[in-house]
Parts: C-alpha cells; structure tokens; sequence
C-alpha cells in the first residue's frame, strides 16, 4: 500500500508534517519522504526506511527543514516525493496506489518526442513518475490529474505541492480514502485520519471518488467535483487500515468488532478461549469474544522493539523468520486449552502454519480458526494489497487445484452455502492443520462495514469489480 499527509499552514509545517506522515508507517515497506516548499523552493529528503523506522531516519533532516507548505509520504516501493521541472513550475509529487499499465503509458508517451523515464532497478519505470508526466499534459493541474486517472489502469490517489498550495486528489473509483482536517491557521490532507487528532487537527470531511481540491493555509477549493462511482477496499477495515483511523463515516475498529461478532454468531464450535493474530485480528477476537461470551486471552505476546514488521522483507524466507521470532508464545495460557483464533485473513497460508504448529507444540488441545473475511480468490488488480507472483499461491486457490486440478470453475467455489465452498475450506483447514476453520460470509462483510450498497471492492473474494 502505502500513505500520506500534507500541511498548508500560515507558519512553519514541519513538525505536523513529521509526524503526519509517521501515523501512516504502518502502511509502507520501502521508502519514507518529505518535501516542504519555502522560499529558496522546494526541499525534499527520501530515506530507505525497510530496517529502520521513519521517525529515525528523518529526525536529524527536519532540523535542518523549513516551510509553511509540505507533503510526505510511506512509499510501497518507489521513491518518492519526486521533483519535477513541469510545463507550469517546479511540483513535488507523492502518490499511493498501483499503475497496472506503466509499460503501456510509457511507450504512448516515448512516441511523443523528447519524452524519456528514469530507470528504476529490474528495468522498472517509477511509476510516480509516470503520473506526473500524464498530468503535464494538460494546461492546468487540475485538468492534469483528471487526464492521469482516466488513463491509469489501477488507482491512484494523489498530492502536489506546488506554488498554489497542495492539490490533493482521490482515486477516481475511491479505492482510497484522501481525507481533509484543519485546526486554527492550518489545513491537513491525509490518507489516516489516526494521524489528526494528536496534531490537534479536526476532521473536517472525505474526498469523493475522483474529486480535485486545492488546499491552503486558508482552505479547500473543489476544482474537480467527485464522480459517481465508488468502490472502495473493503481491506482497509479488515487489514490494512489503523484501528484509529475512520474512513466514509466507519472507523475499523468499530468494523472489526462488528466482523467478530458476525462471526461468533454464526458459530456453534466448543472452545474455552478466544484469541486474535496479533495486531489486525484482536479487534475482530474481541467482538467475537463478547457476542460469544467467552473470555479473551493473549497465547502469544508480540515483541515489538526490535522485530520490523513481518511482510516488509521481500524474500519470503526472511519474511517468515521475522513473522516467527517476533511473536513469543505464552505456554501457560495455551496449555490443555481449546483455542478459537480470529484473524484478519488468510492469504497464502504459509506463516498461519507455522504458527498452528507452535500452539500444537505448546500444548493446545485444539485450534479453531475464524478469518474475518471470505477466502482470497482473486489477486487485486487496483492496489499493491500482495505482491504474490501468481493467484496460486493463495490458500484457497492452492486447495481448489489440489480438489479440481488447473481450470476449476472459481464461481462455485464463492458460495458458502455450497459443497464445493465447504470441501475447500476443509482442503485449506487440513493444509493449515487446523481443528477447524469458518471463514466469514460475505453479506456479513459487507454488513458490519456497512457502506451503501455496491461501494465497496469486493474483486478478491468474488472476482466482482
């Protein structure tokens, strides 16, 4: 994924710029950066942030930063902000999203003559750098990012920092949130709204799909009204999103809790305690706990200070050991017991194996597991939500091969009131080495999401856009 957040302010931006972008570190793995325009022009610092966290690679530059204008960035993996020398003015970019057709726009653009793309390593082209040469192809900045997001095929949320202020823009289907807030003398613009309320920042409203505004020390102008389609993530409740943060009016924790509870209601399993996969899955574990009325325990403890987060390294070896030695279990909890765990999903299945094993080996009686949506058939094309480099390794779709062989019909395989649905969901369980495994309806997510009907992404688990 990645995130943002930008600062218009009459005085100097650069501690709320700071920490702004640090409330969104839970959302990158590669790159943080900042870029703040003051009047010798625009300064801008890019770290690699993949062992090491944003707040202390950045500590000693904003120091030496000044600027009442700023934006800043968690990168997924390219470097970002960029600087680019527009037809207009200098701009500083920073986008999140994912541009699926980059090899495409850049040979319509290299047909243009005097057009050429930096080379990123494994011959890839940034594909921020791409979106700002698509908006300056038009006249206005405005027009610019429109004209970009009808050419992108993914999504793209954006910022500009520019001489005007910060134009902010959300993704043209609303895959993510672009949030504004103000307090006295200042204006924010954000992907987290967890980032506001410490910053003393007040929520003020959510860009819709598509929609372009200007924001200044002074205010927002709407320069591009939304559009009428939305489909948002739905995994920013269920995965991604912090437990703080509230998007369209639904905070996730509070969507979390009402996914456990969807869960604990339609579940007749024996156990003695309730449990969540540290971080995502507590607050599902928690609603669960209190609609089934089961006590809640902690089996493993998460040991934060030095382990990074599990899914930053790319090599899945290195992955996995990070994922394993950062949670230790607790044997005189697991001992003897009947553990029921909620997680937020399962995706490839590999480190929830380990884990179940270790719980087997600690003493667990047996392992229930709950994920709080419906198995992952599909790879998103719209966001960098897995980086997988084919649907096979996902869980459900390695059992339906193991079931149906290659060229399974994948719609009988959606249905939960259905046979094949169910001898899937034992292949996955039995592959995992589960006592038992449910996994959440989709009515139900979408239900405790509870967004108006047909505005939330639900390509992953159906194939439906």
């Amino acid at each position: 994924m990645g995130g943002f957040f930008g600062v218009a302010s009459k005085a100097d931006c650069v501690e709320d710029l700071f920490y702004g972008t640090d409330y969104h570190s839970h959302l990158g793995t590669q790159r943080g950066g900042l870029a703040v325009r003051n009047a010798q022009g625009i300064a801008r610092v890019i770290h690699d942030i993949r062992n090491a966290q944003f707040r202390s690679k950045f500590a000693d530059d904003i120091v030496q930063m000044s600027g009442s204008i700023g934006v800043g960035v968690i990168s997924d993996f390219e470097d970002q902000p960029l600087l680019i020398r527009g037809r207009r003015s200098l701009f500083a970019i920073v986008t999140v999203g994912a541009v699926r057709n980059t090899a495409a726009l850049a040979e319509k653009m290299f047909r243009r003559r005097g057009v050429h793309f930096a080379e990123m390593s494994h011959g890839d082209i940034n594909p921020t750098e791409i979106v700002a040469a698509l908006i300056n192809q038009e006249e206005t900045f405005a027009d610019g990012i429109r004209h970009a997001q009808e050419e992108i095929e993914g999504s793209c949320s954006l910022l500009l920092l520019t001489d005007e202020g910060i134009y902010a823009a959300r993704d043209r289907r609303g895959r993510t949130p672009v949030i504004l807030a103000q307090k006295e003398g200042s204006c924010a613009v954000t992907f987290e709204t967890c980032a506001l309320s410490n910053l003393d920042y007040e929520f003020v409203r959510d860009l819709g799909p598509g929609e372009v505004v200007l924001v200044t020390p002074e205010g927002f102008t709407t320069l591009k009204p939304p559009l009428p389609e939305m489909k948002m993530c739905s995994f920013l409740w269920v995965y991604y999103g912090y437990p703080a943060s509230t998007y369209e009016g639904r905070n996730v924790e509070c969507v979390r809790y009402a996914c456990g509870r969807c869960l604990a209601r339609r579940d007749s399993a024996s156990v003695d305690v309730v449990c969540g996969i540290p971080d995502s899955g507590i607050g599902h574990a928690l609603g669960y706990a209190s609609e089934a009325g089961l006590p809640y325990r902690r089996p493993f403890v998460k040991y934060t200070p030095t382990w990074p987060r599990s899914f930053m390294p790319q090599n899945q070896k290195t992955r996995d050991l990070v994922a394993r030695m950062k949670l230790i279990p607790v044997r005189e909890i697991i001992d003897g017991q009947r553990l029921l765990f909620c997680e937020d999903s399962i995706v490839r299945g590999t480190q929830l194996k380990d884990t179940i094993q270790r719980l087997f080996r600690a003493g667990a009686r047996e392992v229930h597991m709950r994920p709080a949506c419906p198995p992952l058939m599909f790879g998103c094309p719209y966001l960098n939500f897995s980086r997988s480099r084919t649907e096979l390794d996902l869980a459900a779709r390695r059992a339906i091969q193991q079931i149906d062989g290659e060229g399974a019909d994948l719609e009988k395989y959606t249905d939960p009131a259905g046979a094949p649905y169910q001898r899937m969901c034992r292949q996955i369980g039995g592959d995992l080495g589960l006592t038992s495994l449910h996994y959440q309806r989709l009515d139900d997510l979408l239900g405790a999401i509870g967004l108006p009907a047909g505005h939330a992404c639900t390509f992953c688990w159906n194939g439906q856009a």
